[in-house]
């Protein structure tokens, strides 16, 4: 039997919408509170919370070159367009070094706070004062120091260490260090302009331009470590590149507006800087080369004048007659072509050296210099100096294993090849030109040998000094022409919208939109709440329920009971509760008359398990028949758990199992009770074998004794659902009772009754749905038309009273779930 109850329990209950949204309307109560909760939170949320905003700056990627010059000779090489330099300064921009110079250009590494109702606020130039750090001298970091102004001229730092150990830095070369400190407060007065020199702070403090403080006014200082600002701002920084333009988007997000412009302008002006030093390298590395050509040669053109001065002195050969000068001159023209020819020999074979022994091509001076104007080699040059830079400024960034290193030294080892390649076939080129200007030379040469030995003479040191001359001229007008180039470059950085606070708004969460969350969170708790509790709730909280769980009549409802006593009907015969029974009665003897049912009537009262009130029904069913006039006597023949007895104030001492083990007679365990007409027989000692006395022939003896003495018969039997006593007991009974209680008896209980019903194991059974409260949490408000009770129409006809409850009990039943 209880296993069959078990597996009809476990079915899964449906869900009942209806049920749902009445317990959903029961828990206003909850409602209000989980709503009030949130209200709460998000109110002290929003007084708490610092607002976030955001601002941007917007510039462009331009490919400017010089117009002065033509591309046969600029010293500038493009490095792969506008698309290459786009990738490069959005490189540039992630890189920790441009955010190290910016972050100590603008020494983000000093915060200046200001206490407010429930925080620290960085007021940056907001605040009336600043400090300035004494260079290579360590500071204190992560630690506020609280500056004090006495008055105008004198002000108190203090500082109150919670730990014997802290860290200090050196901002001018970053190390960091570690400080033994006494526990307690640090204080000390200072001047205002005078120096501070502690242990934790090195500096001046100063009152800003157009300033001023006031006695008492506090302030915090907060030296930050500088690694971690520097990791901080450019994990903010958000680089943005639509549809891979030349345009490039940078904005940040922080508490303080003015940091962010600040912080994003410095960053491009950094950036502009950056990017035009290393677009003039490739000129700075040429002027300097230059520079060395002209030492050399300015030294010998010295020392050639000074031989040419003192010849003529000593030998009074002052000038060539016009023969010799025409020959001087073509001589001349040939030894400067000579001396081109040697000077890029001299180019190519350094740079092969170069390119052979360097890992880096960064430092190349220009080609044309040398009067370099080979197509291929200007070509091969001018990529392989973009590809180094650009390995050089992924080398802060990008790890040394990444794949990109890997292309870029592919592709450059491709180019180097080449090139040398291509300076091996320009070396032979020139090889054949340098033995041609020598035969020319020599030819000419052999003139000049003709003429006597002092006018050979001159002429020899007239001539090394024309070249000598010609040499400086050409490399003191590269010069200049690098000069030029490099003042007149321009940075391809075009700024198109500085960063600027226009008005910005918080990017969080509006405050007044929070309250929506707020509602909305609590709305959810009791929501979810009542679903769960409605899912698995599987009991009956309703007669409608039992009605559409099973085809078994309802008989009637009954009222919750506030007494603590079980005799409801004769304590309180004008209650509601009263009126319920006697609906019943009436019911039960409309049951038997249809029945035709003469003589003693029997009934007799179950349930699924214990709890459920089926011992009060019984006592207050046989109450109201009696009541009525007629003898009726309750038979307790719950033998395993014996109850009637307390309500009646009598023993147990004797009943129905002394009886039926015939120890006693009928009329020894018979007990009268204070309510007239009503005798009880209680079951009397726990017998071990409860069923087998139940259908033993004592007791359909004890039975048609009964019906000899009284009107009607109520039996209080055991739980149904528990045990198989109540079914041994059917054959004697004209009609059964199930008893079901509100809020307590299962769903599928009622499975069990069902199913016996249907097979026709119990016959003539009826309902009773005990405990009916209508302001219970589903509150159906059944009426009169259902003789379960008269409702709120009732006023005046019943004398139920309200029982005041206990303080602790209204609270806990304020929030009751159920």
């Amino acid at each position: 039997m209880e296993e069959e109850f078990d597996i009809i329990e476990s079915q899964s209950p449906s869900f009942d919408i209806k049920a749902f949204l009445i317990r959903v309307i029961s828990y206003w109560k909850l409602f209000l509170l989980f709503i009030g909760v949130g209200v709460f939170i998000v109110y002290q949320q929003n007084i708490r919370k610092q607002q976030s905003y955001r601002l941007s700056n917007q510039i462009s990627v331009e490919d400017d070159s010089n117009p002065l010059f033509t591309s046969n000779t600029s010293l500038v090489f493009n490095w792969g367009g506008v698309s290459a330099k786009v990738q490069t300064m959005i490189t540039s921009l992630k890189s920790r070094s441009i955010h190290e110079e910016v972050v100590d250009n603008l020494q983000f590494y000093v915060t200046y706070l200001k206490q407010s109702r429930f925080r620290k606020d960085d007021i940056y130039k907001d605040a009336p004062f600043a400090v300035n750090l004494i260079d290579n001298t360590s500071q204190l970091i992560n630690h506020p120091i609280k500056v004090t102004f006495i008055d105008n001229n004198r002000y108190e730092i203090s500082i109150n260490f919670e730990s014997t150990l802290v860290k200090t830095q050196n901002f001018a070369n970053k190390t960091r260090a570690s400080l033994d400190v006494p526990l307690g407060e640090f204080k000390k007065q200072f001047n205002i302009g005078d120096a501070i020199k502690t242990p934790y702070l090195n500096g001046v403090i100063y009152i800003l331009d157009g300033r001023s403080v006031s006695q008492g006014d506090e302030y915090f200082i907060k030296l930050n470590d500088f690694d971690a600002v520097v990791a901080k701002y450019r994990k903010k920084l958000v680089i943005d590149n639509p549809r891979n333009s030349a345009i490039l988007n940078l904005s940040m997000v922080d508490v303080n507006k003015a940091k962010i412009v600040d912080y994003l302008n410095e960053a491009v002006k950094v950036l502009s800087e950056d990017q035009l030093n290393r677009k003039n390298q490739f000129v700075t590395n040429t002027i300097k080369f230059i520079d060395e050509q002209l030492d050399r040669v300015k030294s010998q053109l010295t020392l050639n004048a000074d031989s040419l001065n003192n010849y003529r002195q000593k030998n009074k050969i002052f000038n060539l007659d016009d023969e010799i000068a025409i020959v001087n001159n073509k001589l001349t023209s040939l030894e400067v072509e000579k001396d081109d020819i040697n000077r890029k020999l001299a180019y190519y074979a350094s740079l092969k050296t170069y390119l052979q022994t360097s890992n880096t091509f960064t430092e190349v001076p220009a080609p044309s210099v040398a009067g370099i104007d080979d197509s291929n080699i200007l070509t091969n040059i001018r990529n392989i100096n973009g590809l180094s830079v650009q390995k050089s400024k992924y080398g802060s960034t990008v790890r040394k294993d990444a794949t990109i290193f890997a292309d870029l030294n592919r592709q450059i080892e491709g180019l180097k090849t080449v090139l040398l390649e291509n300076i091996s076939s320009a070396t032979n080129d020139l090889r054949r030109e340098l033995e041609f200007a020598n035969t020319k030379i020599a030819v000419e040469d052999a003139k000049i040998r003709k003429l006597p030995k002092a006018q050979q003479k001159l002429f020899d040191i007239q001539r090394q000094y024309s070249i000598s001359e010609q040499t400086y001229n050409v490399f003191l007008a590269k010069r200049g022409e690098a000069e030029i180039i490099k003042s007149a470059s321009i940075s391809d950085i075009l700024i198109i919208d500085p960063a600027k606070d226009t008005g910005a708004t918080p990017i969080d969460l509006k405050l007044s939109s929070r309250y929506l969350f707020a509602l909305i969170g609590g709305l959810l708790p009791p929501l979810l709440l009542a679903f769960l509790l409605t899912f698995f709730d599987n009991k009956l909280h309703n007669p409608q329920a039992l009605e559409n769980l099973s085809s078994i009549p309802l008989l009637g409802v009954v009222g919750k009971n506030y007494l603590d006593s079980n005799l409801i009907v004769h304590l309180k015969p004008k209650s509601s509760i009263a009126e319920g029974f006697r609906a019943i009665r009436s019911s039960l003897q409309y049951f038997y008359k249809k029945h035709n049912l003469e003589g003693t009537k029997t009934v007799m009262v179950t349930s699924s398990v214990s709890g459920e009130g089926k011992t009060y029904c019984s006592i207050n069913i046989a109450t109201v028949f009696a009541m009525s006039g007629k003898k009726t006597i309750l038979v307790g023949l719950d033998l395993r758990k014996p109850k009637i007895f307390g309500d009646f104030d009598i023993t147990n001492d004797t009943g129905v199992v002394n009886y039926l083990i015939g120890q006693k007679k009928l009329s020894e365990i018979i007990k009268q009770t204070k309510v007239s007409n009503l005798d009880v027989i209680t079951s009397g000692p726990i017998p071990p074998n409860p069923s087998e006395l139940l259908i033993g022939e004592r007791m359909d003896l004890l039975i048609e004794d009964l019906k000899k003495s009284y009107d009607y018969i109520v039996l209080d039997t055991p739980p149904m659902g528990l045990v198989a006593d109540a079914l041994e007991l059917i054959d004697y009974v004209d009609a059964s009772i199930y008893v079901v209680r509100q809020d307590y008896t299962k769903k599928g209980m009622i499975n069990l009754i069902n199913s016996k019903y249907n097979k026709g194991e119990i016959n003539n059974l009826s309902f009773i749905y005990n405990g009916y409260d209508q302001k219970g949490k589903y509150g159906y408000g059944y009426g009169y038309g259902y003789g379960y009770g008269y409702g709120n129409y009732a006023n005046g006809y019943h004398e139920d009273e309200k029982i005041k409850k206990p303080m602790i009990s209204r609270v806990k039943s304020f929030f009751k779930i159920t």
